[in-house]
């Protein structure tokens, strides 16, 4: 009888659900095909990935300095941001668990005693010992989306988490080449001083010979002097830096040693063109994309709301108190109960319910759509960056060349007392310092450009 009754209800359920079964709410989650730009990125998953292309490096890979490497793993050892990132991808499994464990019966134990007298009759102590046990049939996919749903946060939590690591190690990139870049101007101005100490000094012994004027050592000397005054600014950049390098590593502000080498390259990429396989590895992609099936699965959960739920509960124990009668000793009881229960007065709520979904699915479409541009944008601004001031570096270079030989010449000639003055020799000092300079900014704008070309393509692995 029992076992007819369970069979009965499965039953009922089974058709019912072939009867939906062409509803959405069963329907799994694919990236939408009507769409060209997202229809690009959706072949672009579907590719073999090349392991040895720029997205798929590890950091190691890219970033061979030693000191460098120690820096960055110091900071995913001890970097509050990511391990917040971390513990959010256990939630997400906690939640997938719990999700999954939906569809198993749910059982309780709700002991209960007491005993009463009326009018000094005997004391009657009754007892129930009742253990329940509830089962959800998702015959209308209702537990089927939440568990799809807590699945795809689980992928998502991992994209965030991956994009706070690729974040932290780049960051970290930046910073360290930050600083050598100021420890290299400042051990240009070091020198270009000691340059100019010596020049003020050859314009007085030119002025004791009458070569010069006492113009020309003032005018030597106040270069020199605002030389000095740039090196206060530069210790404090790289104070500052060294400040912002301990705070991404999780620790007190103190001095970080870094290279004084500039040969840093990325492994060969393409500067020309970037294809579609690796904007797919982007972490902050895939995430908008995850925010999007989660979404779907949102707007599948409000259809299944219009459908009833169906239950199937059994208690049973033991106990003394068998309707007004009392029975020592106590006996086992059993009972089964079916239930469905349909919206009815609730329709209007669910259609609100269900039409802010599809809202809400639409903007996460948008977002995607965005995310991909966006990230397409982020690598063409990396690549431009890189490329262009590859080609000024080089011009620089060549500048800084013929001004080395005009500082020679001009210097020469005035010591020889040929056709110049002294101002030419401080206009070629000033113009070589500064495309040094300019060279060590191009250098630098270089690098950050390399660093920001492999974040944008989700690397950091």
């Amino acid at each position: 009888m029992k076992a007819k009754f369970i069979i009965k209800t499965l039953v009922i359920a089974a058709v019912a659900s072939t009867t939906l079964s062409s509803c959405n709410i069963y329907k799994k989650y694919s990236i939408p095909e009507d769409n060209a730009i997202i229809n690009d990125y959706r072949r672009a998953t579907e590719a073999t990935p090349d392991s040895a292309s720029l997205p798929y490096l590890g950091w190691r890979e890219v970033f061979t300095d030693p000191q460098l490497q120690s820096l960055i793993q110091t900071a995913l050892d001890n970097n509050t941001d990511l391990d917040n990132a971390r513990l959010n991808v256990d939630i997400a499994r906690a939640q997938l668990k719990g999700a999954k464990l939906s569809y198993f019966p749910s059982l309780s134990i709700n002991p209960n005693g007491g005993t009463s007298s009326y009018g000094g009759s005997h004391m009657n102590w009754t007892y129930t010992i009742p253990a329940a046990l509830n089962w959800e049939i998702d015959a209308f996919g209702k537990i089927l989306n939440r568990k799809r749903g807590a699945a795809v946060g689980v992928e998502q939590a991992e994209a965030y988490r991956q994009a706070a690591q690729s974040q932290i190690v780049c960051g970290v990139a930046s910073t360290y080449y930050a600083l050598v870049l100021l420890n290299q101007q400042l051990a240009l101005t070091q020198r270009t001083s000691e340059i100019w100490a010596d020049q003020v000094q050859s314009m007085k012994d030119m002025k004791l010979a009458g070569m010069v004027n006492e113009a020309a050592v003032a005018q030597s000397e106040a270069n020199y002097y605002s030389i000095l005054a740039s090196i206060p600014d530069l210790e404090q950049s790289i104070r500052t830096t060294q400040n912002t390098l301990s705070l991404l590593l999780d620790t007190y502000p103190q001095e970080w040693q870094v290279t004084s080498d500039l040969n840093f390259d990325i492994p060969e990429f393409m500067v020309t063109g970037l294809p579609m396989t690796y904007l797919a590895a982007r972490p902050d992609v895939a995430a908008a994309e995850r925010s999007l099936a989660a979404a779907y699965y949102t707007t599948n959960s409000a259809r299944a709301a219009f459908y009833p739920s169906l239950n199937i509960s059994a208690q049973g124990g033991f106990t003394n108190l068998l309707g007004s009668l009392i029975s020592n000793p106590g006996k086992w009881f059993i009972q089964l109960a079916g239930q469905l229960t349909a919206p009815i007065f609730s329709r209007g709520q669910n259609i609100a319910t269900l039409e802010a979904a599809k809202a809400s699915q639409q903007i996460a479409l948008n977002n995607f759509e965005h995310s991909i541009l966006s990230a397409s944008a982020d690598v063409s601004d990396a690549m431009v960056k890189y490329t262009k001031n590859h080609e000024k570096r080089q011009q620089v270079d060549k500048q800084v060349e013929a001004l080395e030989r005009s500082v020679e010449y001009t210097q020469e000639l005035l010591t020889f007392n040929q056709s110049t003055t002294y101002l030419e020799v401080l206009t070629a000092r000033s113009a070589l310092l500064q495309a040094q300079l300019t060279s060590l900014s191009c250098w630098h704008n270089k690098v950050t450009a390399l660093i920001e070309l492999y974040q944008a393509v989700g690397g950091g692995r």
